[in-house]
């Protein structure tokens, strides 16, 4: 019997499926740790994935 192909999962075009990324600001606590703030993707707030019907960009056609 043949396997079903799984879903395939769209990920945001502004994110790239990295939602949430932690940026290094310079400064480190008293323990020597770096002090990060956590930023999350504005397009997808956080899942990684975009809905067509969300607002995803519609695929680009070129050439003939």
């Amino acid at each position: 019997m043949t396997q079903p192909t799984p879903a395939r999962v769209r990920r945001c075009h502004d994110c790239d499926g990295f939602p949430t990324v932690h940026i290094d600001t310079g400064t480190r606590h008293r323990d020597g740790t770096r002090r990060t703030v956590p930023v999350t993707c504005r397009a997808c707030h956080g899942t990684g994935t975009r809905n067509r019907r969300a607002g995803s960009p519609a695929p680009i056609r070129a050439g003939r």
